[in-house]
């Protein structure tokens, strides 16, 4: 699930417990106005200190430049990329692949959430909304949560305080765990990455890592049996998968990782692509109108996201202009170089700072970054993985919770900022094993 607020704010505010998604939307609010106020004042104060005016030219300039690159450079060329991707989606959907994966993962998730019936259908809706996020399909993922979040609700005996498997559920959504990051591919293919999916690979490793410490922090919590052959079977196969592959990438040449998270990125999708059309003709559906009906929401779907693209593009490059961010990053450079630490990461971060509190927010500082310094740069590459390796906390469980009433998050909030940190740790060690010189 990604920070799709067009949509949802409309349906939330709705809701009597709007109020929740209000506080969280003016947290946004406030960084939004503190990245132009700070600019400002380090504006004038460079003014003062140097006598330079031209700081205020480029403060105005950063507006029109980065309005102009937002909706020009970014949405635009989206529109197509989304429009593709949405239209084969829908393939997938009617295909029944989300169902299919629904059936292959359905006794893991029995066991994690022990307190929902097996005949339950909370169950299904669960296991359709991972497998639909997994997929990158937000529009059909966050219906089915909200769904699966309402039936949870109905075996919850407080109905104003988080149950265990809704905060299993949250911390799951939270760790952000995509199989498929389109969209992030689709930026650095727009912003001329040389290959847009090198990142599949070391990505996929990072998510998983934020998803597995969410996962076993909630477990704790509940004192769910990690030991259970089943969740062992699962959780113990997939890490030795995903530890293999790291070791793979300490040994292999550079060269050598990069082709291969290029092919095997590559070859999953085409491996989907056909997967999803495959599906289409073995259920007998009219596969073109399927993809063209998917395909009409993606005009929608990118202009939905120009206001927010714009807005925080613009604020972020003001906030680099006026030398605020370099004052930021080169603070945190001192601090980690005094820990004896490299300090390549640090130019980064500003996308793993905002990833909890916005999508959107996030999605900005990454193409600001990788505008800054280059599509196939440590820095943006890692940027990538910091978008990629979470989700955005605060929103989901303002909305989901939200949704049914829920007022008392118990451990929620704790439990989505551990996997999200997790996650940010993970990013930059695999950053380095597959990206630094």
């Amino acid at each position: 699930m990604t920070d799709i607020m067009p949509f949802f704010v409309i349906f939330v505010w709705r809701l009597p417990q709007a109020p929740l998604l209000i506080d969280r939307l003016m947290l946004l609010n406030y960084i939004w106005i503190a990245f132009f106020l700070i600019a400002i004042v380090v504006a004038v104060f460079h003014f003062v200190t140097t006598g330079d005016a031209e700081i205020f030219r480029a403060l105005v300039n950063a507006t029109f430049d980065y309005a102009k690159f937002a909706v020009m450079d970014i949405a635009l060329p989206l529109t197509g990329i989304m429009t593709l991707w949405l239209g084969l989606m829908n393939i997938g959907e009617r295909a029944g692949v989300i169902r299919f994966l629904s059936r292959i993962v359905g006794p893991f998730f029995h066991k994690l959430f022990p307190e929902i019936p097996a005949d339950h259908p909370a169950t299904g809706q669960l296991m359709l909304n991972f497998s639909a996020n997994m997929l990158g399909l937000d529009n059909a993922a966050t219906p089915l949560g909200l769904k699966a979040m309402e039936s949870m609700q109905s075996l919850n005996p407080q109905k104003d305080t988080a149950s265990n498997a809704q905060i299993m559920f949250l911390a799951i959504n939270t760790s952000g765990l995509t199989l498929i990051p389109i969209a992030i591919m689709a930026q650095r293919a727009l912003l001329g990455a040389a290959n847009p999916t090198d990142i599949f690979l070391p990505l996929l490793m990072a998510t998983f890592c934020s998803t597995l410490g969410g996962i076993i922090y909630v477990a704790v919590k509940q004192k769910i049996n990690l030991l259970d052959k089943t969740i062992l079977g699962w959780l113990g196969g997939l890490t030795l998968l995903i530890a293999g592959l790291a070791w793979f990438g300490t040994q292999a040449a550079p060269e050598t990782l990069s082709r291969f998270s290029t092919v095997f990125g590559n070859g999953l999708l085409l491996l989907l692509i056909a997967g999803f059309i495959g599906g289409g003709l073995y259920k007998r559906i009219n596969v073109y109108d399927a993809f063209i009906a998917g395909a009409k929401d993606g005009f929608s779907t990118t202009v939905k996201i120009i206001p927010y693209l714009v807005g925080m593009l613009v604020a972020i490059g003001v906030f680099r202009a006026s030398g605020a961010m370099d004052y930021l990053v080169d603070g945190l450079a001192w601090l980690f170089a005094r820990l004896g630490m490299d300090t390549d990461f640090v130019a980064a971060l500003p996308t793993a700072l905002m990833k909890p509190l916005s999508g959107s927010g996030a999605k900005a500082m990454m193409v600001e970054t990788m505008n800054a310094y280059g599509a196939d740069s440590f820095v943006g590459r890692l940027s990538c993985l910091f978008q990629g390796s979470a989700d955005t906390t605060f929103y989901i469980i303002a909305l989901y919770f939200g949704s049914v009433g829920i007022r008392k998050y118990r451990y929620a909030v704790q439990a989505g900022l551990m996997a999200d940190l997790i996650g940010v740790v993970a990013a930059i060690v695999i950053a380095y094993i597959f990206f630094h010189a």
